[in-house]
């Protein structure tokens, strides 16, 4: 026969037992971020053509001549895009196009020197949704307007998402609070 023992409950501590909640918690958001970032970045499509437009300066008239220069290159462009079906078909129509951008740019400049040439450029990291795109040498066209110092903005132009996000900018002034940190700060208020 079996003998009987006493089994004893071990105290816990409300604090080790709080720690262990959040550690899990957070293994389990890191496990699914993990398959998010797995499943959506293998959706690779063909390499992007870029489009960035550098301004001579920071200066506000420098950045509103980007801008006009901007509006009136933009239909080109979208034409450009939309009369393609591959990335070999954009490239052909923006090679015709280009000599029409660089006169059209270099007529608004007031005599400031313009540039138009397609290279391999550093772009900046970028967060599309799930999908980051990692800071690399792309496939671009670089518009240069005078020096090219100031700040610029840039573009894919492959697939078809191109000038800058009007949404973007109305949601950084909002301010972001996460649930989960608000939530893991309350436990040690």
């Amino acid at each position: 026969m079996l003998q009987d023992y006493e089994i004893t409950k071990l105290e816990s501590n409300i604090w080790t037992d709080r720690l262990m909640a959040i550690a899990e918690f957070i293994l389990v958001l890191f496990l699914i971020q993990s398959a998010l970032l797995l499943f959506s970045g293998q959706a690779e499509e063909e390499e992007e053509i870029r489009f960035r437009i550098l301004s001579h300066s920071n200066a506000p008239a420098d950045q509103k001549l980007k801008e006009e220069i901007q509006l009136v290159i933009e239909p080109m462009i979208n034409q450009a895009i939309s009369q393609a079906e591959s990335k070999s078909e954009i490239v052909d129509n923006l090679a015709a196009i280009e000599s029409t951008i660089l006169e059209t740019a270099k007529s608004m400049a007031d005599g400031q020197d313009v540039s138009f040439e397609r290279t391999a450029a550093l772009f900046p990291p970028k967060r599309s949704g799930l999908v980051i795109t990692p800071q690399a040498p792309y496939d671009a066209y670089i518009l240069t307007i005078g020096s090219g110092r100031g700040d610029n903005w840039w573009c894919s132009l492959f697939p078809r998402v191109c000038f800058p996000d009007k949404e973007v900018e109305k949601e950084d002034d909002e301010k972001v609070t996460f649930f989960i940190w608000e939530w893991i700060k309350s436990l040690f208020d």
